[in-house]
This record gives C-alpha cells, structure tokens and sequence, in this order.
C-alpha cells in the first residue's frame, strides 16, 4: 500500500518506519506541505491544533482514506466540529478514521517484543476499516472498533485518561480482548 505520513514526528516518522518495515512504500511529508495524489491512505499526524494549517499544504487528499492520529491537548477542533476527525472528513470528503492517538509513539520499538499484540482503539466510517484495520496490524497492534465517526470526540477526549493513568504507570501499552483471549 502506498501511505503519505503527514506529520514526521515521533507518531508520523514512527509509525512510517514501522509500515515501511511491513513493506508498505510511505511518502513523509513535513510542514512544508506536499503532494499525496499517489497514495492509497494518508495519516495525519500534526499537533491537533495545527490540523488546519497542517491540511492547507496538502494537495491531492480529496476522496483519500484519512487517518487522524491528532490529539487534542491544550487546544479544541475547529469552530463547528466536536473532533478533529470531522474537521478532517469535511475537508476530503474521503473515508476518516480517528486511531493511533491513545497509544505511546515511544513504545513503538517494543511492540515486537509483546507476548500479546497491544490494541489499539479506532473509530470511524465503514468505508475506512478495511485500510485502517491493516495498517493498525501492520504496526503491530490489534484493532479495537469503537463506533463511527460520530464517536472520535469520545475517543479525543480518552487521551486525558490515558494521561492520568501514564503518570502512574509511565507509557504503557494495554490490551482490550473478550474474556478468554487475554
């Protein structure tokens, strides 16, 4: 699959080193912008107040499959929108998807080493899954749906509680599975 990180930060760069690993080709765009026309999926992986801005400087987005792996601390989602996710779909009127925002970009190295592959929580359209459910494997996670896009505000929010519990725990990873599969 061809990927476009936006974003090369510790969430963009990682989770671009680990689809690359997986053998997906990712183009890594920076804040200069650039050009996704090519690519089959394009995470969004921008401090969540600058989602805006982040989003003027790409072209080729419209009708892509859509990532949002922003979080929302200290700032709010665009005036009109309850998450960054809606702000995102309103812009490329593509499948959206909000995932990868309450797991820690510095454990990614250590994902391999689990005697059981970590969830990881998404909400998002129908239309997405497929793609977003693959690429969640493919950085070594297990998807974890919670409802469609209506549901990316709650899942926005959840990064105050993944907080909460990291300052007792430190970066932790966390697995969600049906009684008998832990």
């Amino acid at each position: 699959m061809k990927i476009a990180a936006v974003g090369k930060g510790n969430v963009g760069g990682g989770l671009a080193d680990l689809w690359e690993k997986a053998g997906h080709e990712v183009t890594r765009i920076g804040q200069d912008g650039g050009d996704v026309s090519d690519a089959d999926a394009v995470l969004v992986a921008v401090p969540g107040g600058a989602i805006a801005d982040a989003l003027e400087k790409v072209q080729g987005i419209e009708g892509k499959t859509v990532v949002d792996a922003t979080n929302l601390v200290g700032a709010a989602p665009p005036d009109g929108f309850a998450s960054n996710a809606e702000f995102v779909k309103s812009k490329t009127n593509g499948p959206t998807a909000k995932s990868f925002n309450l797991n820690f970009a510095r454990l990614y190295d250590q994902l391999g080493q689990q005697k059981n592959r970590p969830s990881n929580i998404w909400t998002g359209d129908e239309e997405a899954r497929e793609v977003v459910e693959q690429l969640i494997r493919d950085a070594g996670y297990d998807p974890i749906y919670a409802g469609g896009l209506e549901n990316a505000s709650t899942q926005e929010q959840g990064i105050g509680l993944i907080f909460a519990i990291s300052q007792a725990t430190g970066p932790f990873l966390y697995r969600m599975a049906p009684p008998g599969e832990l």
